[in-house]
């Protein structure tokens, strides 16, 4: 059985990063004595996969990680999971939703064809998200860009799908593609904010979706007694 957990990332956590995160979910699941199958091999390691890296800075409440029971794991009380994993992850890292993983279904880094974030800062109001929503209308966007010590200008107006203030105003909603050469949120804050430092710039990942019919499709809901902004983490 492979089971699918949907958690956040908030507070001081944010600034651990992806392969410490990993580290953290595997003493959690020993402390919660989950049935967890293991590679076979010299150095047995066990059967866990995280969804696409979050930058680390930023927070989320929409991560993933796919976990696979061993054969011998019996029945699994799927309600209780979250609770049971929260208890044992550090403080700003908790469980909000489990489901089976269908058979056949698509590893999270296969899946995953775009993001939604939530951006916001001290020197951001208003009249700033309203500006940053201008790079909608560009035909182009170069980006100065460093990979393995290599330069190059890419155009990423392409992974911009949307961006639009969110109903209260203080926080611009954006959803970047993640196919190909994915735009970080803070090479989209460089962009929308060239007067502020991307650093001033918090980002929140509210959403990871995959393709369906044409139309996003978020992985997990959120539960439905769930607050989708959260009140500020004191980091």
């Amino acid at each position: 059985m492979k089971i699918r957990f949907r958690s956040t990332k908030l507070g001081k956590v944010r600034f651990t990063s992806h392969r410490d995160a990993a580290r953290i979910w595997e003493r959690a699941l020993r402390r919660a004595a989950l049935p967890v199958a293991a590679t076979e091999g010299f150095t047995p390691r066990p059967k866990i996969s995280f969804g696409l890296a979050l930058p680390t800075g930023a927070e989320s409440i929409a991560e993933y990680v796919d976990v696979e029971l061993r054969d011998d794991a019996g029945d699994v009380d799927l309600d209780a999971l979250p609770g049971r994993l929260s208890a044992a992850l550090p403080t700003g890292f908790d469980v909000l939703v489990a489901a089976v993983r269908d058979p056949g279904t698509a590893s999270l880094q296969e899946a995953v064809t775009s993001c939604t974030w939530e951006l916001w800062g001290p020197a951001l109001d208003v009249d700033a998200h309203l500006h940053a929503r201008r790079l909608l209308d560009a035909d182009v966007l170069e980006l100065e860009r460093e990979r393995k010590g290599k330069r190059s200008v890419d155009d990423v107006r392409p992974m911009i799908l949307e961006a639009a203030p969110d109903a209260v105003g203080d926080r611009l909603v954006v959803r970047l593609a993640t196919v190909g050469r994915a735009l970080r949120p803070a090479e989209f804050a460089r962009l929308a904010y060239p007067d502020v430092d991307p650093l001033d710039v918090r980002a929140l990942r509210t959403h990871q979706w995959i393709d369906h019919d044409g139309e996003p499709r978020e992985l997990l809901p959120l539960p439905a007694d769930f607050d989708a902004r959260p009140v500020e983490v004191p980091a």
